[in-house]
């Protein structure tokens, strides 16, 4: 029994005519639409259609924004959690940045007072006019309770030289004992072997500041006759003899007088002295620098 031959499948090129068709088809009767749409009175049958169709996919348009809203919701979240960190890390690297400059600032305004205690001595009326004031940096302290010097960042390069008396913003510091071109050592107030000329600003009594028995400071070869009163400001005597000049320029503060004592077998008054620099905390100091060569 003969078979009846099989209906060929249709070719590649027919089936993509057939799709072209399809689309161009769609795309015409689309056109036509839109072109009847806004072409028609606004009240014609297009446009209830329209509006039927529309009512009929109402349903389906809330239903889809329902369902899509706790997703677009969760993507605004995330969204605006992401920025939210990006901004904390942006403030956090601004504070950061502010905390530091805060502190270098409130570092910076630490040396203020001082400083302008050094101008103050520099341009101040018991300024000798033969000295100029070299200010430096403090950069190294006393190694130990018997250690009574210090190094300054300012040696011969900047005129500072052996014997250069060297003050705060308070007073006295002390003496150079040690000069290179860039540093210089500096022997304190308290040392054993510093012995400063002074007087009595409010009495003019005149004596000899050094250190005393327990380590303090005491004005001696006060005679016991004398008046000296606890407050008492206590200064440089400069120089008294100019065959002899002094060290130290007249004026520089040294200290106040604490304590006043007597004694039946002293030759002198036992006064105390409370230097006005505080020697153990030193951040900045001014060697005074003679103007003229001495003779």
């Amino acid at each position: 029994m003969q078979r009846s031959k099989p209906t060929p499948y249709p070719s590649r090129a027919r089936s993509a005519l057939i799709r072209r068709i399809v689309v161009v088809v769609l795309v015409l009767g689309a056109l036509t639409l839109l072109t009847i749409a806004f072409r028609s009175p606004t009240a014609g049958a297009l446009h209830d259609i329209q509006s039927a169709g529309s009512s009929a996919l109402r349903p389906f348009q809330i239903a889809a924004t329902r369902v899509a809203q706790p997703f677009r919701d969760a993507y605004d979240y995330v969204d605006g959690l992401t920025k939210a960190k990006s901004e904390n890390q942006k403030l956090k690297k601004q504070l950061s940045e502010y905390r530091a400059a805060q502190i270098a600032e409130r570092a910076q305004a630490a040396k203020v007072p001082a400083l302008e205690k050094l101008l103050h001595y520099e341009q101040g009326p018991r300024f000798p006019n033969d000295f100029r004031a070299v200010n430096a940096d403090v950069i190294s302290f006393p190694s130990g309770p018997f250690a009574h010097t210090l190094t300054i960042e300012a040696g011969t390069s900047s005129g500072v030289r052996v014997g250069t008396p060297v003050v705060s913003g308070d007073g006295l510091v002390g003496i150079v004992t040690n000069a290179s071109p860039d540093t210089s050592i500096v022997t304190l107030l308290n040392d054993p072997q510093t012995y400063v000329t002074a007087r009595d600003l409010n009495r003019g009594v005149h004596g000899i500041v050094h250190t005393g028995p327990g380590g303090t400071l005491i004005l001696d070869q006060v005679a016991k006759q004398l008046l000296v009163k606890p407050g008492d400001q206590i200064v440089t005597d400069g120089t008294r003899n100019g065959q002899y000049p002094d060290l130290y320029p007249y004026g520089i503060p040294i200290g106040r007088v604490s304590n006043v004592g007597v004694s039946d077998t002293a030759a002198f008054l036992q006064v105390q002295v409370q230097p006005f620099a505080d020697l153990g905390s030193l951040d900045s100091v001014a060697a005074l620098v003679t103007k003229k060569s001495r003779r």
